[in-house]
């Protein structure tokens, strides 16, 4: 289990004290990892990976203290063909691919010493998801989970978080050969709660995994995938929902790993925010590593401010190592409603209101399509509806 240090500056002529520099972290493939919370520390605030997210109000789940054991019920209605049990630290394939990149992680790795196991069996193909539902009690838990698709099978899993609580979640995902999975995360917490996730992901040879983030609740909310595709040929989408209310802070440190050959990556991320200290955060980083020959990948966040007092971070990084490959970009725009958009649809007799209505609910439904539940689409469209809504009542 390797050591959350960093490796000191070399000395030059004298003017370097090598007892008190040390390298910056200045990519996400060079942060440090480790199991040992103690390793990581307390954040600062100014560490590259914690300078957006308000200190304060996440600050109970840095601390490493045993979870009440009330706080939380976590329960997994799956189809039979699905296997779901439990796994201790240490227990394969827990720990197969995950490993924490930051304190939180490590707290939450040490507090579950029985992680959710949910194994899609090799050649199944389920006809209904898994679903994980999370419900908050109140006070500070943490939970690791353990999603694995074995070769050439077939599954969806959908994770609900509803309730109040101080969550810190560990996601591990390892998708086999031939396997197909779909990962839905929705976070639709009461506003007092605090939620922060990392999910991990690796995708072997000819896999191919969908990841879906859905933010909605929460006073803090923040999801952070990380998918690895390993494996020659494999492919891997991430996609991304949130919708930021006042005083709201929603955040996705996402990263994407090209790590075989011929391997294909999309990325996309969209936010709403309306009111008074709204915040969105997205952070997306891209590595196309040395051996990842033939590989096409791209990213984007796109994010519609609605109101005064709204603020959205966008940050897209993309690092690549090989010449030899067929694709790569990036994108990120942050703005207002599109006037033209507004013209013309009042110059067709449609009020402001709903001008304004139709243009969020045609920006957002394009990450709600992708879901493929139709139930799941159809409750957060309504959700969508339903925070608009809001807004006019403000």
């Amino acid at each position: 289990m390797s050591s959350a240090t960093q490796t000191p500056v070399s000395v030059a002529e004298g003017h370097i004290d090598p007892a008190a520099a040390f390298v910056p972290v200045q990519t996400r493939s060079a942060r440090p990892t480790s199991f040992e919370p103690d390793d990581f520390g307390i954040p600062t605030g100014r560490e590259v990976n914690w300078k957006h997210t308000p200190q304060r109000i996440i600050e109970p789940l840095l601390q490493d203290v045993s979870d009440r054991s009330d706080a939380v019920t976590i329960t997994v209605n799956a189809p039979s063909v699905v296997s779901v049990g439990t796994l201790a630290s240490g227990e394969s394939p827990r720990g197969e691919f995950f490993v924490p990149e930051d304190r939180i992680a490590a707290v939450t790795w040490k507090q579950d010493d029985n992680a959710t196991y949910i194994r899609v069996p090799s050649g199944v193909e389920t006809a209904e998801p898994v679903v994980i539902t999370v419900q908050g009690h109140g006070g500070v838990a943490h939970a690791h989970v353990v999603l694995v698709a074995e070769p050439q099978s077939r599954a969806k899993v959908v994770l609900r978080h509803h309730g109040t609580l101080a969550f810190g979640e560990n996601v591990e995902i390892i998708v086999r050969d031939g396997a197909h999975l779909e990962v839905v995360s929705v976070q639709q917490w009461d506003d007092d709660a605090v939620h922060a996730a990392s999910h991990q992901a690796r995708v072997d040879k000819d896999a191919s995994l969908r990841h879906t983030t859905v933010s909605f609740g929460g006073a803090l909310t923040r999801v952070n995938p990380s998918l690895q595709l390993s494996g020659t040929g494999s492919h891997g989408e991430m996609f991304g929902l949130s919708y930021a209310d006042a005083g709201q802070h929603l955040e996705s440190q996402v990263y994407l790993h090209h790590k075989g050959a011929q391997t294909r990556g999309d990325v996309l991320f969209k936010s709403a925010l309306q009111g008074e200290g709204a915040r969105t955060v997205w952070i997306g980083d891209v590595l196309i590593g040395p051996d990842a020959t033939g590989t096409d990948s791209y990213e984007a966040n796109r994010n519609l401010v609605l109101t005064e007092g709204a603020r959205a971070d966008s940050i897209p990084n993309l690092e690549i190592e090989t010449g030899d490959i067929r694709g790569a970009g990036h994108a990120s725009a942050t703005g207002r409603f599109d006037d033209e958009q507004l013209f013309y649809l009042q110059a067709r007799g449609i009020s402001e209101e709903e001008a304004r209505r139709l243009v969020v609910m045609g920006f957002l439904t394009e990450i709600v399509q992708k879901i493929g539940i139709d139930s799941l689409e159809a409750e957060l469209m309504t959700a969508i509806e339903a925070e608009l809504t809001r807004e006019v009542v403000q």
